[in-house]
Order: structure tokens, then sequence, then C-alpha cells
């Protein structure tokens, strides 16, 4: 039984739906793996992940820490100084993302190769054409 079909584990309000949506964000994963080596400041992870803008991390960072997956840590302190780290719920994640980073690293040529093969790809929500 494939699981998909009413009452399957992908209804909008299932937890597994939930989870394919929060780490199927561009940055979640990136965010989580940044973190994974322990706690890193607002400005440490815009160079470590590169590419982000301050505002995409801080919203990414605010909804991770929504979900229960990063606690942020204020210091009082002058000038002041913000950490985040993985909470125990985050970091059963890692193991999950090191998983799709190793099918990327073994998979990334073919799928390259069949976008370079398709030069009119199918848009997100639109019908096949085939």
């Amino acid at each position: 039984m494939s699981g998909f079909g009413p009452g399957g584990p992908f209804l909008a309000d299932c937890p597994a739906r939930l989870a394919v949506e929060l780490i199927g964000d561009k940055w979640t994963a990136v965010v989580l793996y940044g973190l994974s080596r322990g706690p890193v400041r607002h400005g440490e992870l815009i160079e470590l992940i590169g590419g982000i803008s301050r505002k995409m991390l801080t919203q990414t960072l605010r909804r991770l820490e929504a979900h229960g997956l990063i606690r942020r840590h204020a210091y009082a302190e002058v000038p002041p100084r913000v950490e985040y780290e993985l909470t125990p719920l985050g970091a059963t994640l890692i193991d999950p993302i090191h998983m799709l980073t190793e099918w990327a690293m073994a998979n990334g040529d073919a799928v390259l190769d069949a976008l370079d093969a398709d030069p009119e790809p199918v848009a997100p929500g639109e019908p096949g054409r085939r």
C-alpha cells in the first residue's frame, strides 16, 4: 500500500505533510545543517551558508524556532549577542538532511543531465506534457 489516498499520511493536517512542507523550504535544511556543530551567531550563519539574505535568514530562523527545531539565546551583554542552536528535536533532522545531501552528490549530475535534455521543463503545478 502506497499510503496515498483518503486518510493517508500526507493529508493537509497530518504530521508527515507538515514535515515535508517544513523541510521542503529552500533554506531550512541548509540552516539546520549550519547549526549542527553547535551554537552559531546570525552573522556567522550568513557567512557559513552564503547566498542567503539577512532578512531571509531571520525569517527562516523565526520559523524554525516557532516549530521547536532551534533555540534562540540572547545574552544580556553590550553589545547584544544572540546565538542559535538546534533543539533535541531539530537535531533529529541532521541524519535525514545528511542522507539527502549524499543523494544529491550521487545523483546531481543525472538531474542536471535531465534538465539539459529537456529545454522546456514543466513548471511546478503545471500538468505534464507527455
